[in-house]
């Protein structure tokens, strides 16, 4: 890559901060909220916005029209050091409205008070019906030329570097509910090509619940809340959400995935992507291969164990959004590889028997290995939530030249619903007007006016054909890259309403991914379908969810109906002789440990010398280390003094990928009930090991992450009740020689031998 590279010049300008002056986060630790440090007293002296800090940017400055405007990010944002009103008038007062007297009336007149109350009424936008709950971040996308021989995209030529920003979300919450929900998860990426907007809309499970997007409006009624009572918030254990997959079973093969580890991610940082959809590229020759997108992450793919997940949604309801924010403010930038599994452009649109038109199917990829074409980095953090995270608008049908749909009658839906639905949300057909739309390639579309026309039109003819304006504009050819749909021969056929035969088969595919799964893996499969139907009123609907577990595995029937008190139906199709699929599972593989955030429990009277020396190789591992003490502040004395990132009070153990004692932590002042339940201690002078932090540690040791400990700590670790003998526990002689060896246990994300089950 060139010099001039976005990534290099942001890893630079995050380098930079780090080294001090006040700038960057505190030791290289993400998270600090502003650009600088506050006074304790209020400022005085008017001064302009504060710069953005070195992690954020807004969208690229382009007119509504395409065209680069060369200007400063900073003319998108406020200026001047006065507060004035929309129009630029200064006002001297912003805290009273304006009276006849002060005890008198307040004024119609009082034109500040109606505009600052009129626009705070308006500032929220209809929430999206389904992917409301997002996090965002801009990037680069590098292709590799491999698929020039498939796809005459441009931006997938070799060596092109495009723009994008990348949204993540959960289905089915609104906009405040939890991240680690159990839920699908999207993964939408809009690439800013000079050919246009190519919008990748996808998620992080390759199935969709539905065939055909007419039953789209049902799967989601069926999982948001209760319409009555507008409960359960943000999850899928519920009467009306198993009610509809347990009779539409085509969500069968979804449904698994999601009670899977895959429906409660660790980060987005840590999920595949994938298209879903089959859509078939176009090469320059007008040769055509059919083609299923993923998006294979850097740090491979890692889980949540479901006690974490609960705790997490306690105690930090922002854990995804968060996760990502600071990894790339720290300079651990997300990574995925982008790949295509390739198909032949067949009129029936199967491979090895598997339908490619049915969203509801996968492709082993032992059957058609991933192809890598391209690499994502995600390196600046937006610099307002609602003008890009909020605001920025997706759709399938935003394509370029050398993409084409394909018959899907799931996509073909969606076609239609991306944009009705921005037209709702975003006020008008001019939504890709708003920044974080807008194109980087021309635009002249004859388009005109209506709500929030931002371009400035010329020209007295926005029509075709005319003369008035010289003929402009004129229609392109594919020599000059127009976008042509791929002529494909549509069969004759009756009209109907009704799906292929080879739609029918729900169970199948659903077997072939439990039977991929390793003993751990289903495990928690068998506990998330008890629980979940579990947390069914209606008996009837726990029965019909056994009976399709019937259908899929005997084994995992029965162990469900065990926990639910039930007995186990016989299946009622014969049970499908599937090959396992071993790219399914997420173990068995090692993966860099980039951003993995290290908790260091310290006290005043520990190695803090070892402390300070496992904190610098953390940083230097590409991790990030936050350091527990009894109390903020800091640890030691003078210029070698150990910044406090948490206290045993508002630390807790699913923040951190592994823990790591040094010495005896102590015991905090405020260790008793009254002030800390979580202690459960009428006095702190009773103790000798704080119960905050063995619970810290039990919590890790369950979870199944590493634990190191050095200078005496094990006695916390009996105390936690931690086998100081058990797997992925490190007792070293010092802390760099103890964090080597939990570096090591983190490339595989957890201590799986830990875990009943795991064979």
């Amino acid at each position: 890559m060139s010099e001039a590279n976005p990534i290099k010049q942001t890893a630079r300008k995050v380098a930079d901060a780090l080294k001090g002056d006040g700038a960057g986060p505190e030791g290289g630790i993400p998270g600090k909220p502003g650009s600088r440090s506050p006074s304790v007293a209020e400022p005085t002296e008017p001064q302009g916005p504060l710069p953005p800090k070195p992690d954020q940017t807004g969208p690229d400055t382009v007119s509504p029209t395409g065209q680069p405007t060369g200007a400063d990010q900073s003319t998108m944002a406020q200026a001047g050091s006065y507060l004035t009103t929309a129009q630029g008038a200064r006002l001297y007062d912003t805290d009273h409205s304006l009276k006849a007297g002060p005890r008198g009336p307040v004024l119609l007149q009082d034109h500040h008070l109606r505009e600052k109350i009129m626009h705070f009424d308006h500032e929220r936008i209809p929430e999206r019906v389904v992917h409301a709950r997002g996090a965002a971040a801009h990037g680069i996308f590098t292709s590799y030329g491999t698929a020039a021989s498939v796809t005459k995209a441009a931006f997938l030529a070799k060596d092109v570097e495009t723009p994008v920003f990348v949204r993540f979300s959960t289905v089915l919450g609104s906009r405040g509910s939890a991240d680690t929900v159990r839920d699908t998860r999207g993964f939408a990426t809009k690439f800013y090509t000079g050919e246009g907007v190519f919008d990748l809309v996808g998620n992080n499970i390759p199935v969709f619940f539905i065939q055909d997007a007419i039953k789209f409006p049902d799967v989601i009624h069926a999982g948001k809340p209760h319409p009555d009572r507008e409960i359960p918030q943000a999850q899928s254990a519920h009467d009306t959400f198993w009610d509809f997959v347990t009779l539409h079973t085509e969500a069968t093969h979804h449904t698994i995935w999601n009670m899977s580890d895959r429906g409660i991610a660790r980060s987005f940082r840590m999920m595949e992507g994938f298209g879903i959809h089959t859509f078939r590229l176009v090469n320059d020759k007008g040769n055509t291969t059919l083609v299923k997108w993923h998006w294979k992450p850097k740090l491979g793919v890692h889980s949540l164990v479901w006690e974490e997940a609960q705790i997490i949604n306690g105690v930090d309801p922002d854990f995804h959004r968060r996760d990502l924010a600071d990894a790339i403010e720290a300079g651990a930038y997300p990574e995925w590889e982008l790949g295509i599994q390739t198909f032949p452009d067949t009129p029936e649109q199967t491979f090895e028997g598997i339908d490619l038109l049915d969203p509801t199917n996968i492709v082993p990829e032992e059957l058609a290995p991933v192809q890598p074409i391209g690499r994502l980095v995600l390196n600046r953090n937006p610099e307002n939530f609602f003008a890009e995270t909020e605001q920025v608008a997706f759709h399938p049908g935003h394509l370029v030249s050398g993409i084409d749909i394909t018959d899907d009658p799931l996509l073909a839906g969606r076609l239609f619903s991306y944009l009705d639905t921005q037209i709702t949300r975003l006020g008008g057909p001019n939504f890709g007007q708003i920044p974080i739309n807008r194109t980087h390639a021309p635009v002249n579309d004859m388009l005109r006016d209506s709500f929030h026309q931002s371009a400035v039109h010329t020209g007295v003819a926005p029509y075709r054909p005319n003369s008035l304006d010289g003929g402009c504009p004129f229609t392109a050819g594919a020599d000059t890259g127009a976008y042509i749909e791929t002529p494909v021969r549509v069969p004759e056929a009756k009209k109907v309403r009704d799906a292929p035969e080879s739609f029918k088969d729900h169970f199948s595919q659903p077997r072939r991914f439990y039977l991929s799964m390793s003993p751990v893996e289903r495990e928690h499969i068998i506990g998330a379908y008890t629980f979940e139907l579990g947390k069914c009123w209606e008996q009837a609907i726990k029965e019909r969810g056994l009976q399709v577990l019937a259908n899929i595995d005997p084994e995992l029937c029965a162990e469900v109906a065990a926990g639910l008190g039930l007995p186990a139906p016989k299946a009622t199709v014969p049970l499908a002789d599937v090959e396992p699929s071993p790219a399914l599972s997420q173990l068995g593989r090692t993966w860099p440990t980039d951003g993995r955030v290290i908790g260091i429990v310290a006290g005043p009277d520990g190695d803090l010398d070892g402390v300070r020396a496992v904190r610098d190789a953390v940083l230097a591992g590409g991790m990030v280390p936050l350091v527990v003490a009894p109390t903020g502040g800091k640890l030691g004395d003078g210029a070698d003094a150990l910044p406090v990132q948490r206290t045993y009070a508002t630390a807790r153990s699913v923040e951190f990928d592994a823990v790591l004692l040094a010495g005896l932590p102590g015991v905090g002042a405020d260790a008793y009930g009254a002030r800390d339940a979580k202690s459960g201690l009428p006095s702190p002078q009773q103790a000798t090991h704080d119960p905050r932090v063995s619970l810290l540690l039990s919590e890790a040791f369950r979870h199944g992450k590493a634990i190191g400990a050095w200078k005496g700590a094990e006695a916390s670790l009996e105390a936690a009740g931690v086998p100081v003998d058990a797997p992925g526990v490190i007792v070293g002689d010092s802390g760099p020689s103890t964090l080597e060896q939990i570096a090591r246990l983190l490339g595989a994300h957890r201590v799986w031998e830990r875990f009943p089950g795991e064979a």
